[in-house]
């Protein structure tokens, strides 16, 4: 069984989100369960978080906003899901701090560092990774792999709204097969949605491995992976 000392688990934006609250307190509950479960596996974790259930801004894009305007007002959004998080990890006792990729002021949260996040991850504190990569025209997807890289973590983690990937959208076409595992270079090749190629180009140059799950459905599937069980979906070289 591969063990782990230090992992990145990116979240989307939507997941946090329900039919009638754009972050839902009983889905941040959820996730700060989860976070629990990993730290008393003794294994260190950073989160970076997505902004989706906030604003898309595809949509906006599409009507003549500027491309940069959008992806800036997107990682503002980021934020704000991340100060959620970090306020529902904190009342329930665990230490957490947020880290932006721009300056916000005011003390709404740090800078992003990657030896200050190292050293901070290294005394157990959790840390939520929040406005991307600080540049516009980055997924969330990408600042996820970026930051694993930069915190030097064992493997990525991205929760999703199925439990893996499949050949194609299993919500629209129920024939797609799910895939157990896969390389980055069939991941690229097939044009995998899951994430985009930039992200997956990273993964493949620095080594690092992607696990795609389903985390809501079942809080323990995390916890059950790290334990050696085989669920989800691994890419690797």
């Amino acid at each position: 069984m591969k063990t782990y000392r230090r992992i990145l688990l990116k979240i989307s934006g939507e997941a946090l989100s329900s039919k009638n609250n754009s972050i839902d307190p009983r889905v941040t509950q959820k996730v700060s369960q989860i976070v629990s479960s990993v730290l008393a596996q003794n294994i260190e974790i950073g989160i970076v978080v997505g902004g989706g259930n906030i604003y898309r801004g595809a949509a906006l894009q599409e009507s003549g906003m500027n491309r940069v305007v959008g992806d800036h007002i997107g990682m503002l959004a980021t934020v704000m899901n991340a100060l959620a998080l970090n306020d529902t990890f904190r009342r329930n006792g665990i230490n957490s701090l947020v880290m932006s990729g721009f300056e916000i002021g005011g003390g709404v949260c740090q800078n992003f560092d990657h030896n200050q996040a190292k050293e901070n991850l290294s005394n157990k504190q959790v840390l939520i990774f929040c406005a991307g990569t600080g540049n516009p025209c980055f997924t969330t997807d990408t600042g996820a792999v970026l930051r694993g890289i930069e915190i030097e973590a064992d493997i990525i983690f991205k929760a999703t709204k199925v439990d893996g990937i499949y050949t194609d959208d299993p919500i629209k076409n129920p024939k797609a097969t799910k895939y157990t595992s896969l390389t980055f270079d069939e991941a690229i090749k097939n044009d995998l949605k899951i994430m985009d190629t930039a992200a997956f180009a990273l993964c493949k140059e620095h080594n690092i491995d992607i696990c795609v799950f389903s985390m809501l459905e079942d809080e323990d599937t995390l916890s059950k992976i790290l334990q050696g069980q085989e669920l989800g979906t691994i890419v690797r070289n």
